[in-house]
């Protein structure tokens, strides 16, 4: 039997700025499948009716892999694809898989054979490194740092020695209530030489995106608070 596709549906990372994230053929296809796994059921409802889909909400089947369900049985989530249905997958921002628990998903999908195909959207991590001004042809993504503060400082540093040993960019995040921590611990515990470019809310309409040494960040006041930022390390 032909099994179906698994389309990797992208999600807008700010409020009412599908024009601007989303393709025609995302909306095309979004329009032609009523099957979803999705990593948050609200989340994704929402994003399918701002992308614009036609389908009526009650007549589409949501797997839920909420991070409650991970250690469950894959096979509910494959059902509909082993008997030939094509599935979009989403999870709750940016793009399934980057960042993201839905590569296990994406992995499972390979291992049934089943054809993988994803479509294009927007990711906080490329759209960062692209606005700034950072080596786009060797960078590194290390997820959140340590939650403790002599750890994360420690994190920081080694970060600082591997962008200038290796002129290789350094891109991290943190919990959006943290922001204000991590940065002041950048901008405390580097050198006043060593770039930083911060990068919040990117594509909404507060989008700040801005490169500076961190002897000039530290004549800067900002708020990040609560605000999904991306911190870029580059020496």
């Amino acid at each position: 039997m032909k099994k179906g596709v698994l389309f990797l549906i992208p999600v807008t990372l700010s409020e009412n700025v599908s024009a601007k994230s989303f393709t025609p053929y995302l909306i095309e296809t979004i329009n032609a499948i009523d099957t979803y796994i999705v990593e948050n059921e609200k989340t994704a409802r929402k994003s399918l009716k701002e992308a614009g889909i036609k389908i009526p909400q009650s007549d589409l089947t949501i797997h839920d892999y909420g991070k409650h369900k991970r250690n469950d049985s894959m096979v509910p989530y494959f059902k509909e694809l082993m008997t030939g249905k094509d599935v979009g997958f989403m999870s709750e921002a940016g793009c399934p898989g980057i960042a993201d628990p839905g590569a296990e998903i994406v992995s499972e999908a390979h291992k049934r054979g089943i054809k993988v195909v994803p479509l294009v959207g927007p990711s906080s991590i490329l759209l960062a490194l692209m606005a700034s001004g950072f080596n786009g042809q060797s960078f590194t993504f290390h997820g959140y740092l340590p939650i403790d503060k002599v750890e994360r400082v420690k994190r920081i540093k080694e970060l600082e020695q591997l962008a200038e040993k290796n002129k290789q960019t350094q891109l991290f995040i943190e919990t959006p209530f943290r922001n204000n921590h991590l940065f002041e611990d950048i901008v405390k515990n580097t050198s006043a030489q060593t770039l930083l470019c911060v990068a919040c809310n990117i594509t909404g309409e507060d989008e700040y995106i801005k490169t500076m040494s961190i002897g000039q960040w530290r004549q800067e006041r900002i708020d990040l608070h609560k605000k999904p930022t991306i911190f870029l390390i580059y020496r």
